[in-house]
């Protein structure tokens, strides 16, 4: 008999409320989200949706006020601090502002220092930036954030997450203020690196072309609540709830971004 699939990352019944847990703003009503093993998912939503406060519930950042998270099956509340540690770096984060979530007084090469076990070979340092372009790489180890652009940074965040060989990436907005072409091509740098590497993701985004080109599965929020969800090719193309065919009307096109 087969062995029924386990999600690397399993959100059940979640509820979060700011400000007071009867009175407060409600971020997240009820909501189960679920990503298993090499599956690509697109959370979507506008601003206040509820879609970053999953992603830093998912990331342990934020505590829920009801629901239960399990990392590969395990109920994290139940775990010990170091079952937890050992754990934890199974999902790893790209966060939106690739200036603000790097250490400005770490050289490259420091940061993925934190990240790589000691005594780690210049060989796999250098082959990360690689894997992201940032060539040579020779180059850039020594060099701080503020002397990267932008895309240059969001390229060594991803190659950061990528360093502890993740299960799974959460990406939140990572695309979000980079220009059209860079979007394109950091887009279809994780695709690459998704079919590369194995590696599962839930992407966080407002924009629904990303999730077109990118998800196997699309999750929409709306006001802290799932209002659809299904296979992207089922849910972009014949959208059942008056939300979804607003986004859907509203997004670019695809091609345009994936062509520059």
């Amino acid at each position: 008999m087969e062995k029924p699939r386990i999600p690397i990352i399993e959100l059940d019944s979640i509820v979060k409320r700011f400000g007071g847990h009867e009175t407060g703003t409600l971020a997240l009503n009820n909501v189960s989200v679920s990503v298993f093993p090499r599956e690509i998912v697109a959370i979507v939503g506008e601003s206040g949706s509820g879609k970053s406060t999953l992603a830093r519930v998912a990331l342990g950042l934020t505590e829920p006020d009801q629901g239960t998270v399990r990392l590969k099956g395990h109920d994290i509340k139940s775990l010990s601090r170091e079952q937890y540690r050992l754990l934890r770096p199974v999902v790893q984060p790209i966060f939106q502002d690739s200036h603000g979530s790097l250490n400005p007084r770490r050289s490259l090469a420091s940061t993925l220092r934190q990240v790589l076990p000691r005594g780690t070979g210049t060989e796999v340092y250098e082959g990360l930036l690689r894997s992201v372009g940032l060539n040579p790489p020779q180059r850039y180890l020594a060099r701080y954030p503020s002397e990267l652009s932008g895309g240059q940074r969001q390229r060594f965040s991803i190659a950061r997450a990528l360093a502890s060989n993740p299960e799974m990436i959460i990406a939140d907005e990572p695309l979000s203020g980079a220009d059209v072409s860079n979007r394109g091509q950091l887009l279809n740098l994780m695709l690459d690196l998704a079919a590369e590497r194995r590696t599962a993701y839930m992407m966080i985004t407002h924009d629904i072309s990303i999730a077109k080109g990118f998800a196997n599965r699309v999750i929409v929020m709306h006001k802290g609540s799932i209002v659809e969800a299904g296979p992207s090719s089922v849910v972009l193309q014949d959208p059942k709830d008056a939300y979804t065919r607003r986004l859907v009307a509203a997004s670019p096109d695809l091609i345009q971004i994936l062509s520059k």
